[in-house]
Protein backbone atom coordinates (compact mmCIF):
# COMPACT_ATOMS: atom_id res chain seq x y z
CA UNK A 1 0.00 0.00 0.00
CA UNK A 2 2.93 2.37 0.52
CA UNK A 3 3.83 2.25 -2.89
CA UNK A 4 0.75 4.21 -3.83
CA UNK A 5 2.70 6.90 -2.31
CA UNK A 6 5.08 6.67 -4.78
CA UNK A 7 3.25 5.48 -7.58
CA UNK A 8 0.69 8.63 -7.80
CA UNK A 9 3.03 11.41 -7.58
CA UNK A 10 5.61 9.96 -10.44
CA UNK A 11 2.02 9.51 -12.66
CA UNK A 12 1.27 12.84 -11.75
CA UNK A 13 4.43 14.29 -12.56
CA UNK A 14 4.52 12.26 -16.06
CA UNK A 15 1.05 13.24 -17.08
CA UNK A 16 2.29 17.08 -16.28
CA UNK A 17 4.83 16.53 -18.32
CA UNK A 18 3.17 15.37 -21.11
CA UNK A 19 0.94 17.84 -21.18
CA UNK A 20 3.13 20.65 -21.45
CA UNK A 21 5.26 18.57 -24.80
CA UNK A 22 1.45 18.30 -26.21
CA UNK A 23 0.57 21.98 -25.54
CA UNK A 24 4.57 23.40 -26.72
CA UNK A 25 3.74 21.03 -30.29
CA UNK A 26 0.68 22.81 -30.88
CA UNK A 27 2.01 26.34 -30.33
CA UNK A 28 4.94 25.49 -32.17
CA UNK A 29 2.97 24.56 -35.03
CA UNK A 30 4.34 21.28 -35.54
CA UNK A 31 0.80 19.75 -36.59
CA UNK A 32 0.13 22.52 -39.05
CA UNK A 33 0.26 20.57 -41.87
CA UNK A 34 -0.38 16.86 -41.72
CA UNK A 35 -0.60 16.17 -45.69
CA UNK A 36 1.56 18.28 -47.58
CA UNK A 37 4.94 16.71 -46.96
CA UNK A 38 3.11 13.14 -48.46
CA UNK A 39 1.93 14.93 -51.08
CA UNK A 40 4.68 16.26 -51.96
CA UNK A 41 7.27 12.73 -51.78
CA UNK A 42 4.03 11.46 -54.50
CA UNK A 43 4.58 14.78 -56.79
CA UNK A 44 8.22 14.52 -56.61
CA UNK A 45 9.22 15.08 -60.39
CA UNK A 46 12.27 12.35 -61.11
CA UNK A 47 12.92 13.45 -64.77
CA UNK A 48 15.78 15.49 -65.15
CA UNK A 49 15.27 19.34 -66.39
CA UNK A 50 17.73 19.15 -69.60
CA UNK A 51 18.69 23.24 -70.79
CA UNK A 52 18.09 22.44 -74.40
CA UNK A 53 14.30 20.57 -75.46
CA UNK A 54 13.88 21.49 -78.17
CA UNK A 55 16.70 20.23 -79.58
CA UNK A 56 16.10 17.08 -78.19
CA UNK A 57 12.59 16.89 -79.94
CA UNK A 58 13.91 17.88 -83.05
CA UNK A 59 16.45 14.79 -83.09
CA UNK A 60 13.68 12.42 -81.92
CA UNK A 61 11.60 13.15 -85.18
CA UNK A 62 12.54 10.62 -88.15
CA UNK A 63 14.13 12.33 -91.05
CA UNK A 64 13.23 12.08 -94.71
Amino acid sequence: MEILYLIIPITLILVTVIIIFLWWSSRSGQYDDMEGPAWKILMDDDTPKSDEPAEKADDAAPKT
